[in-house]
């Protein structure tokens, strides 16, 4: 049975407080909004992009790159990169002619807010900002160490991860999909961001592929420790806590773990994924304990 915590340790708690204060202050220093017709697209960037989310992904960046002693305003930088893409993607999931949200984060999604044009734009803008901000030498002045990183992003991104796994979601409804299936899927949509962010931490580092294979294992148990623990929260959680809309799944007609495993075996599931996370980290000592801390949290969290 996974402990009902419902609240990050102290020392995550800080560090995502700290986080998120640096990816604010980050997109508002990029996103000031210009006297054109242009400051509704920048006015709509900064509606979605400021002041929510747990920025999770960031904190990844951060503590991984923590591992290497990679300069953490260089890490935050990669970091906010990656948190420009899941904007992104929220803000298209959001869509009508997708999941066809009316709240996000607490608050009426951007399409609900402005409209829809605007919506796709913003969505479109975050995007490019995410390349623009890698490319750029104040993220790392090694060319290939950019290069890289714009690389495995923009796979990450699109059809052989997060944009691919959109469309197997979609299409999901239509059919019924087995555990290999959902896993499949959940590696592509959600897993693939999560995965470059310890890639980027090990490509920031200077770290040979040979040596990042515990990182890989981490993330993609992590990302699937994160997804059971979203869908407990779609059967079980409160729009109240959870910030969006609640039942989704189930009123799709889609397979997800938890209706191929049911609760508990979802949650011991979740659970041993959680520890199979921390056992990747067994060869970094106290450096690594913010990961630790973070994939507990993945399956302790109410939102």
């Amino acid at each position: 049975m996974i402990p009902a915590v419902t609240s990050p340790t102290p020392t995550l708690q800080s560090a995502l407080a700290e986080i998120g204060g640096e990816i604010d202050r980050a997109f508002d220093a990029l996103l000031p909004v210009p006297a054109d017709p242009r400051a509704r697209l920048y006015e709509a960037m900064r509606y979605s992009a400021i002041g929510g989310g747990k920025r999770m992904r960031p904190l990844l960046v951060v503590a991984g790159c923590s591992l290497f002693k990679v300069d953490r305003a260089r890490a935050v930088r990669a970091g906010l990169a990656v948190e420009c893409i899941h904007v992104y993607s929220l803000i298209h999931d959001d869509l009508p002619c997708m999941d066809d949200d009316d709240l996000r984060r607490g608050k009426p999604t951007l399409h609900r807010a402005y409209d829809e044009c605007t919506a796709i734009l913003a969505g479109d803008s975050l995007h490019a900002l995410a390349f623009e901000i890698l490319a750029d030498e104040a993220t790392h002045e090694d060319p290939f160490v950019r290069v890289e990183l714009a690389l495995e992003l923009a796979r990450a991104a699109g059809p052989a991860g997060m944009a691919g796994g959109q469309m197997m979601d979609l299409v999901a409804g239509e059919m019924t999909l087995d555990l290999a299936s959902v896993t499949r899927l959940q590696q592509l949509k959600t897993g693939a961001l999560i995965g470059w962010c310890l890639e980027a931490a090990a490509i920031m580092g200077k770290v040979p592929a040979e040596g990042r294979t515990g990182l890989r294992g981490y993330a993609r148990d992590i990302g699937l420790a994160f997804q059971i623990a979203d869908d407990l929260l779609d059967h079980e959680g409160s729009e109240e806590k959870t910030g969006k809309r609640v039942g989704k799944d189930a009123g799709a007609g889609k397979e997800t773990f938890l209706s191929l495993l049911g609760p508990e075996r979802a949650r011991q599931q979740a659970q041993a994924l959680v520890e199979q996370a921390i056992d990747h980290l067994r060869g970094f000592g106290d450096e690594a304990e913010l990961l630790r801390a973070v994939a507990r949290f993945a399956v302790e969290r109410d939102h």
